[in-house]
């Protein structure tokens, strides 16, 4: 196109672009003139409703293009509180050896002074051969299939400035039967200074949520797109502008590599056959190898205050969960305890309404130790008030209780011909059971003494007829009947 053409081109756009702003001023004067011309009342409802419809817009706007804030991280305990919860597990006799390693880890890779980077991902997206590709020297295994890392592989290698850096291969995500893998990825992934997740293709929903679970350990993190030279210059665009969406508020950056490795393809012969062939495709690395020079460039310190803040919040996850099983456990003893004492006690009963006030004392006791297993502050009323509701409840459902304890004796040879006491001390090893485990869960749930949600707990769980809990009921209560024979 010639200088004049252009020239005459961009002057008929401007006066076009100027007759339309003409256009609109005098439209918009029109449109004044008529609403000044309306009365007044009508006035303040028509400029009422524009400022309304013009703020909805605003906001809609601002919604939409508005900076995302970034993801805080999750929040990591300081060590000392750590370290001393996970002493409390451990009297109470969980075994707590893999938190203990995972602080012991922590302490040698601080005093390495080395730089840990963990690549992570699904299957098949390339980690091995990435890592092969960034540290050459290193003896791999790589399978097109997929899944061929079972296990945390570290490899040594350097950075374009001579930094030193431990590339950590770890299994790939979302294999069949694969949880145990993948919960090893993420421990490596949270001991890592920084992670690249490495995709071949746009994610999908469980991509995303590994990459936010990611980022909320507050670790650097950079979304790689690899085996990139599949695709062209336009599709590859398009590609990474939609990884960037998810990416958002999230990773440091977003790049494209091709991590290279073997490929197999079919070549025709010239004589019209096929032969399978396999070659060696080039890696092409520098986008990603400059990403870990700005990342490492912070220095050591700076990532390793990173590091540590997110195996702490990951430890702080894994304390929570185990105190939550062995209080559990905890919860379970207290409750067969008092089952036993329940049954003990309406065998021995001999005066009428005697096993009522024994029942009374051992249900409060049993409240007692469950809140303060689950320490929850509870006074002595509002024990008084729980055993009272608790008999209300049994009062009503005494016929469903017995019912159900007929049956299971019923179901247990030899149990039905011991006569009504064995009758009566199965009913309140069910009756104690189903407090005790009620009580629990409500406690554990809203760590608070809530005698409603308990007592709905309860209500369901004095006509639960599973066998096994009924079996292991049923041989308590026969363990206590053989003692009792003994005895005498």
């Amino acid at each position: 196109m010639s200088r004049r053409l252009r020239l005459l081109l961009t002057t008929l756009a401007v006066a076009a672009l100027l007759w339309l702003l003409f256009a609109a001023a005098e439209r918009a004067l029109a449109l004044a003139q008529r609403f000044l011309a309306l009365p007044a009342w009508l006035q303040w409802t028509l400029g009422g409703l524009l400022t309304l419809f013009a703020g909805i817009g605003l906001s809609v706007l601002w919604w939409l293009l508005r900076p995302r804030r970034r993801r805080r991280p999750a929040p990591a305990p300081d060590r000392s509180s750590l370290e001393q919860r996970i002493g409390q597990l451990r009297e109470h006799g969980a075994d707590t050896g893999t938190l203990t390693a995972e602080l012991g880890e922590l302490d040698r890779r601080r005093a390495s002074a080395r730089i840990y980077i963990a690549l992570f991902g699904e299957i098949s997206t390339g980690k091995t051969t990435l890592v092969g590709a960034l540290a050459p020297h290193a003896k791999l295994v790589s399978d097109a299939r997929g899944g061929t890392t079972r296990h945390v592989g570290h490899y040594d290698g350097s950075l374009p400035d001579g930094r030193s850096m431990v590339l950590a291969d770890v299994p790939g995500s979302r294999e069949t039967g694969g949880e145990a893998f993948e919960a090893l990825a993420r421990m490596e992934a949270l001991r890592a200074h920084a992670v690249i997740y490495l995709c071949a293709g746009d994610l999908n929903r469980g991509q995303a949520d590994e990459l936010r679970w990611l980022a909320d350990f507050g670790k650097p993190l950079l979304l790689v797109l690899n085996k990139a030279d599949q695709w062209d210059s336009t599709e590859r665009e398009l590609l990474l502008a939609r990884l960037r969406r998810h990416a958002r508020g999230i990773t440091s950056s977003v790049l494209a590599i091709s991590a290279g490795g073997s490929e197999r393809y079919q070549r025709q012969l010239a004589d019209g056959s096929t032969e399978s062939v396999e070659r060696q495709r080039k890696p092409a690395i520098e986008p990603l190898l400059h990403a870990l020079t700005r990342l490492a460039s912070q220095g050591g310190e700076a990532l390793e205050n990173l590091r540590e803040q997110a195996v702490l919040a990951g430890l702080h996850e894994r304390t929570g969960s185990l105190e939550t099983q062995t209080r559990a456990e905890q919860a379970e003893r207290i409750v067969r305890k008092y089952a036993r004492r329940a049954i003990v006690g309406a065998l021995a009963a001999v005066a009428p309404g005697s096993d009522l006030l024994i029942q009374g004392v051992l249900a409060a006791g049993l409240t007692r130790a469950l809140a303060e297993l689950y320490n929850v502050k509870v006074s002595d009323v509002q024990v008084e008030d729980f055993v009272q509701q608790a008999r209300l409840t049994l009062r009503t459902g005494s016929s469903i209780v017995l019912a159900v304890a007929g049956n299971a004796l019923k179901a247990f040879p030899g149990l039905g011909t011991l006569g009504g006491g064995v009758l009566h001390a199965f009913a309140y090893a069910l009756i104690f059971d189903s407090i005790g485990r009620a009580l629990a869960a409500s406690l554990a749930e809203r760590h608070a003494l809530d005698q409603h949600d308990a007592g709905a707990r309860l209500r369901v769980l004095l006509t639960d007829a599973d066998s096994k809990r009924l079996r292991q009921l049923a041989a308590l209560t026969m363990d206590a009947v053989r003692q009792r024979d003994t005895t005498d």
